[in-house]
């Protein structure tokens, strides 16, 4: 079976996620087709991603010019089916940030997704958001193009569940799939009843090749990590602020932020203001086997984010025996338990934080061993990247069996 995956950016230095749900499907024999709004010309370091950058064909990327053929087709072959699309893009514009001209756009868009699945014989396309891409794949189903369904994360969609009109592009999708279940109770409250039956739950996973032949061995040393886009709702500033807590009563440790984003100069002034430079650092970007060094280098990971999906950092932390120290938000609960396998705390609350900084830092030895044990059996039963794509690929049969008709 052939299948689409359609995707605002891919590759993307964020999105390592959706290249390993992808090798997994091809693992199984699916060909899938890679299409992407854009990404042709990101900066992207780690080779596995270039690789996929040369897989992947690019809607926007002869500009909008270039979409101006398939639309034009589409208007002349299916001149009712057109004409519905567009009556749903001005509808879907309705209490969305961008205008109708916007979405208008995305109809153009979905003409060339229809015009590049039917050249291959895809049978089914999936997006991974529920934000444009989703539309744009609904916009494609409306069109005459294959089924269609998409993974939501979060915590975008539920920011603006109405502006981006989750419950009808729940509604016209063959199946929506929830990376946790906490997500699955938020696309509840916005999905109709009658079509919660169509929201699965799979599992974001980690790469066998992530985790093999790492060390059994816990890691004593005083480095905390944390990895993430240095963004407000990753936490950063408060982090920082709990680093300062400790290091006022006298605790010995390196706080290591790996990651970029808008908000460096400033974390970077406040790890100055707060007399931290030698224990507070920034990395800037790093790949996915510098993610894998430093987490080995680590004692723990640190998670202070005040809304997320599920961290995948977190899982691959947790495979390779690093307990977590993490706020009690989302599905972060679902996977670290307190005590056991890592160190919950409330979000937002810097000197809960700071405590739970504390608890990690002064677990002994034989603690972090068998926390890190815990913590990788947690992960590999619920997280294992093939047998979740499994799960999504009998999906994707089912959705084609049943063809099911917007």
């Amino acid at each position: 079976m052939q299948v689409a995956y359609f995707v605002n950016q891919y590759p993307k230095v964020s999105h390592t996620f959706i290249r390993r749900e992808i090798q997994a499907l091809e693992r199984q024999g699916f060909a899938v087709q890679r299409i992407a709004l854009r990404g042709w010309d990101a900066d992207v370091v780690d080779p596995a991603d270039q690789a996929e950058r040369e897989r992947t064909r690019y809607v926007l990327q002869d500009g909008l010019l270039g979409l101006a053929g398939a639309m034009v087709h589409m208007a002349a072959t299916r001149p009712l089916r057109f004409l519905r699309a567009l009556a749903w893009a001005v509808r879907l514009s309705r209490h969305n940030e961008r205008s109708p001209l916007h979405h208008c756009v995305y109809v153009a868009e979905a003409c060339r997704l229809v015009k590049w699945t039917q050249a291959e014989g895809t049978a089914h396309v999936h997006a991974h958001f529920g934000t444009n891409s989703a539309e744009v794949a609904m916009l494609a189903r409306l069109l005459g193009g294959p089924s269609y369904s998409f993974t939501v994360h979060g915590p975008e969609e539920f920011d603006k569940p109405i502006g981006i009109h989750l419950r009808e592009k729940i509604t016209h999708s063959s199946f929506v799939v929830a990376i946790s279940s906490f997500c699955r109770s938020q696309l509840y409250r916005w999905a109709l009843p009658a079509q919660w039956d169509k929201i699965e739950v799979v599992r974001c996973g980690v790469e066998p090749a992530f985790h093999a032949d790492a060390d059994a061995e816990p890691n004593v040393g005083s480095q905390l990590l944390c990895v993430g886009r240095l963004t407000e709702q990753k936490g950063h500033l408060l982090l920082i602020e709990a680093a300062q807590i400790l290091a006022l009563e006298g605790e010995v440790f390196q706080l290591l932020l790996a990651g970029d984003g808008e908000l460096r100069a400033q974390l970077e002034a406040e790890i100055d203001r707060r007399d931290l430079a030698g224990i507070v650092r920034i990395t800037g970007w790093v790949d996915s086997a510098e993610v894998r060094r430093l987490l080995l280098a680590s004692r723990a990971l640190v998670v202070s984010s005040f809304a997320e999906g599920l961290p995948v950092v977190m899982m691959e932390a947790m495979a390779l025996r690093r307990p977590v120290v993490g706020t009690q938000i989302a599905a972060i609960p679902e996977l670290v338990q307190d005590g056991r396998s890592g160190w919950l705390c409330a979000a937002g609350d810097p000197d809960a934080l700071a405590v739970a900084m504390q608890r990690c830092l002064r677990a002994d030895a034989a603690q972090l061993a068998r926390m890190g044990a815990l913590a990788r059996d947690e992960v590999m039963a619920k997280h294992d990247v093939d047998r979740e794509a499994q799960r999504l690929g009998a999906l994707f049969h089912q959705a084609h069996a049943l063809g099911r008709t917007s």
